[in-house]
């Protein structure tokens, strides 16, 4: 009977939405097929083209695709003389069939200036793509860059007025949110891929199908490692550590797994760091490992969890500990390194940088022999960021033509920090980076991606 009411509660809510829908001015009715319907038929009955009709119904330009009875169709309002004629003077989309031939057309459009910390990460961004090609330049694929200074204050709408702009096969940036849909409009005008490389907010990506958004919000990333801490560590015991931190936001993260874990009748316990040692310890199991969970990522939170934990362990050396965490641990890696060892420590996040990795050294020494200065101290590394998506794009784009769309199954050369594979959001949206990964601090020393 719950089954039947969701979705019973699902479908009124879906026919709620379609009349108040049918009262906005986006559509002039809904019409709900019948038996022996057409597409053809329903677009002569409104007095539309069947071209309109499909407009507004992207389903319906699927191959496959067929009208079944009950099925609603959106009705799309009659074009009037001046829709017809700015049809006529809509600017023709540029034939990019050739991209795999020529030179790509980059453009850039982030704030490169020395003004404050985004412009110095945005130019170490934009040195790192002209690094990836230069990089392809030596392996035959040619570019043609072109950047534009878009800073906060910035309307650019301006900047696409230049010239040159309209040119670019793609476009990475902008970098605030405030700029997505104007340049979003003007990529879908005249079919250029748009590239959103840093945080940003909004569902433009949902909306635009030319656009790729690297950026995954908190929501996201917490359900992945939801789904990664369930089949990493099924048959784990999970102690919860509450830190005390006010400034954390990593509650919601704890306690949506704590959620999960009672959906799922997995018993855990939940502690304090401010908790007597003897109480402390008692909330670890003996017949099963343990995985520790913080709610704050810290580190002198992190430095009192271990300070605890090695306690715990100098009084009963049976206890089997595994730790895990959050991205912001990978900043510790110098003080707590082998303690990440020590306590088989698995962190969550979308980029690995290896400082022992040859190829990612040598980008260090040839970025300080070009720009005469070291790369800022960030994690992840900007310029190797733009290195890799430089790569990542130019490359598939390459490769793949305008097919291109980074999915998994295209596979291009591997990150030498940020890995991306993209999913579609939607049948008419863009493109969501859903790369995942578990950084795993092995007890042996040794570390492992696992990426999913």
């Amino acid at each position: 009977m719950r089954h039947f009411l969701r979705y019973f509660f699902v479908l009124s809510a879906f026919v709620t939405s379609l009349s108040l829908m049918a009262q906005t001015t986006q559509w002039r009715d809904i019409y709900k097929a019948k038996k022996k319907d057409t597409i053809y038929g329903i677009a002569q009955k409104y007095n539309i083209t069947l071209d309109e009709l499909k407009e507004a119904n992207p389903e319906m330009k699927k191959e496959d695709y067929q009208l079944k009875k009950g099925d609603f169709v959106f009705i799309p309002f009659e074009k009037t003389k001046a829709d017809v004629e700015a049809e006529k003077n809509k600017p023709a989309l540029p034939d990019r069939s050739d991209i795999q031939k020529r030179a790509i057309r980059v453009g850039v459009m982030l704030p490169l200036h020395n003004v404050d910390g985004d412009g110095r990460r945005m130019v170490e961004y934009y040195r790192g793509l002209l690094m990836a090609c230069d990089s392809l330049r030596r392996q035959g694929i040619s570019t043609d860059v072109r950047a534009w200074n878009v800073a906060i204050d910035s309307d650019i709408r301006e900047t696409l007025l230049q010239e040159g702009a309209s040119d670019c096969d793609i476009i990475f940036g902008p970098l605030y949110t405030k700029q997505v849909k104007p340049l979003a409009n003007f990529c879908k005008t005249y079919d250029i891929r748009m590239v959103i490389p840093f945080s940003i907010s909004g569902d433009d990506v949902a909306q635009y199908p030319q656009i790729f958004q690297v950026y995954q919000s908190g929501a996201w990333q917490n359900q992945a490692m939801i789904s990664a801490y369930l089949e990493r560590f099924p048959n784990h015991h999970a102690v919860f550590i509450d830190c005390n931190d006010s400034t954390s936001r990593k509650g919601a993260f704890t306690m949506a797994l704590r959620k999960q874990l009672d959906e799922n009748k997995i018993t855990y316990n939940v502690t304090n760091l401010k908790t007597p040692d003897d109480a402390f310890s008692k909330a670890f199991n003996r017949s099963k490992p343990n995985v520790v969970i913080l709610n704050t990522g810290r580190s002198p939170e992190l430095n009192q969890t271990l300070a605890k934990l090695n306690l715990l362990r100098q009084r009963d050396a049976g206890v089997a500990v595994t730790l895990f965490g959050y991205t912001d641990w990978l900043l510790y890696t110098e003080p707590f390194g082998d303690y990440f060892h020590r306590y088989d420590t698995y962190i969550p996040t979308n980029f690995y940088y290896n400082a022992q990795s040859r190829s990612t050294q040598q980008l260090e020494q040839n970025y300080k022999q070009w720009f005469k200065e070291d790369m800022l101290f960030a994690l992840p590394h900007f310029a190797i960021t733009g290195y890799d998506h430089g790569q990542f794009f130019l490359r598939g784009l390459h490769q793949y033509g305008t097919a291109f769309r980074g999915t998994k199954d295209q596979r291009v050369k591997a990150a030498l920090q940020t890995q991306l594979y993209f999913k579609p959001v939607s049948q008419t949206g863009g493109m969501q980076n859903s790369h995942f990964m578990l950084v795993h601090y092995k007890p042996n020393k040794t570390i492992e991606a696992i990426n999913y």
